[in-house]
């Protein structure tokens, strides 16, 4: 029987997510595949950041060597490694899915524990431009104390494989650490890796760090898979790889790493890229840095959004330093439900269920909605595993089964802190505010009927409101992209879908 040979690096995380391709190619094919272990130059040197090398290619020069001239069959690229520009001879056979773009910040809970009365630097490790640039801006925004203590972040040289760098944040030699979320995935994904991780990780705790604020690197996530051009079994072997290809997946990195190279490109980048397929349509999010000017870049695409009046524009929800309309007959009311959180995750939903939230006990992990209701969690001492991003639960529905996040705390049990009249379908409803109607002054609604936009929090505002107010119906809505854009698509309503109700405020004008 014909052997496929697999060129891999020598890395743990690399020969664990060659020998899942392997396993998933034996399936296919009913063929033997066997992997082929190769070091490359990137492996060899681990005591500076690639962007301060000369050359390029560090991770596949030498598997690209070894595919050209026969050594190989094929080889396995964490595809973020790829260059936009690939050897002649050499063809890109599938992209495989990807399920965890984002990044995991790592932290030794003796520290986390002692957030409090931590003063002066947050040492993180990073070797990563873009990572450096958005944590150095943002990531006290998620540590809590932070402000109180005046933390200054900052990151320090951080390289070697996941175990090495592991082991230097037990050893005390940064106080967090950053990797992918999608290498801890793969690596708990095979029994061998999975018992060396686990040991790895114990004494540790997790932040998701949201893609809105800290975008994963282009095509994070993904794997690659090439082979030579010409191969002479009929294109056997490229039928069985492309079975292994993803066609969401193919979608949103091809858009990633066109921006990638839009902004110049290479391992000196300082910019995170994110695209993520949302139903039918694609989020672009860019942050970071190019020749020391901020890039900031949020947008759905084939979506516009126009420049709206203030006073012609209604907000869901409290505005500062906005002459809007806002909402002052659909009210919410908190509650002070306590609930028993003991080996249980709790996701706050808003910042309305703060009370109840407060009056329970200490949850197994914490998540938040968005990075808002994150950031007010921070700043009451929480430590804040992760956020839905706006968008629902779909992201966390996912989280929810890795395997990788499994080594820290069960995932099985979930409380959601919503309204009372909620339903969710990543656990059981703790009712943390009430939702009704209330009496109005006239002049506020003679102000509704100058309105041509209207910005909902929920659908059920939406509904009390043109209830109340049939006129409304006629005006172009807008929501976020989660529940609520759910709603009124099940529906029929025309709605616009926006990333955040801060992308939405930039295009209002007094």
């Amino acid at each position: 029987m014909k052997t496929y040979k697999i060129g891999t690096r020598g890395s743990l995380l690399a020969v664990t997510q060659c020998t899942l391709v392997k396993n998933q190619l034996e399936e296919i094919s009913g063929k033997k595949f066997e992997l082929v272990l190769i070091k490359t130059q990137g492996d060899q040197i681990v005591d500076r950041p690639l962007w301060q090398l000369e050359g390029k290619d560090f991770f596949t020069k030498e598997l690209d060597e070894a595919l050209l001239s026969g050594q190989v069959d094929m080889v396995v690229h964490s595809y973020k490694d790829l260059g936009s520009e690939r050897p002649a001879g050499i063809k890109l056979a599938a992209i495989t899915e990807r399920k965890f773009a984002q990044d995991i910040l790592l932290i030794r809970k003796d520290i986390l524990n002692n957030l409090a009365n931590h003063e002066g630097e947050f040492i993180v490790g990073t070797s990563s431009p873009r990572r450096i640039t958005n944590l150095t801006r943002d990531l006290a925004e998620f540590i809590p104390h932070a402000k109180s203590r005046n933390l200054t972040i900052r990151c320090e040289t951080l390289r070697g494989n996941v175990n090495t760098r592991i082991g230097k944040l037990k050893a005390g030699q940064y106080h967090a650490i950053t990797l992918a979320l999608a290498g801890l995935e793969r690596l708990a994904s095979k029994e061998e890796s999975k018992q060396e991780l686990q040991s790895l990780v114990d004494g540790l705790d997790y932040c998701i760090l949201p893609q809105t604020l800290f975008p994963s690197a282009a095509s994070q996530g993904a794997l690659g898979i090439e082979v030579a051009h010409g191969r002479t079994d009929s294109g056997e072997l490229e039928d069985y790889i492309s079975k292994l290809a993803h066609a969401d997946t193919i979608a949103e990195v091809t858009r990633e790493r066109e921006s990638f190279k839009s902004y110049g490109g290479g391992c000196h980048l300082a910019v995170g890229i994110n695209v993520k397929k949302w139903g039918e349509h694609f989020i672009h999010i860019h942050a970071g840095s190019v020749d020391d000017v901020r890039v900031e870049k949020r947008w759905i695409e084939g979506i516009e959004i126009p420049n709206f009046k203030a006073n012609q524009t209604f907000f869901g929800m409290p505005v500062s330093n906005l002459k809007v309309v806002t909402d002052k007959f659909y009210k919410k009311t908190s509650l002070t439900t306590k609930t028993d959180l003991t080996n249980a995750h709790a996701f706050i939903t808003t910042h309305y269920a703060l009370d109840s939230f407060k009056a329970s006990n200490k949850p197994l992990g914490l998540w938040a909605g968005g990075t808002r209701t994150a950031q007010k969690l921070v700043e009451l001492g929480f430590w804040v595993n992760g956020t839905s991003d706006g968008l629902g639960i779909r992201d966390l529905s996912e989280l929810k089964t890795s395997k990788a996040l499994a080594l820290f705390h069960d995932l099985s049990n979930w409380k959601v802190f919503s309204h009372e009249d909620a339903h969710s379908g990543l656990g059981q409803i703790v009712p943390s505010y009430t939702r009704q109607t209330v009496e109005v002054d006239s002049a506020w609604e003679e102000s509704l009927k100058n309105l041509k936009q209207c910005f909902w929090t929920s659908f059920g505002q939406y509904h009390a409101y043109v209830t109340r107010y049939p006129f409304l119906k006629d005006l172009a809505h807008y929501c976020g992209m989660g529940k609520t854009f759910d709603e009124f698509a099940k529906e029929k309503i025309k709605v616009t879908p926006i990333i955040s109700i801060q992308d939405f405020i930039l295009h209002v004008k007094d």
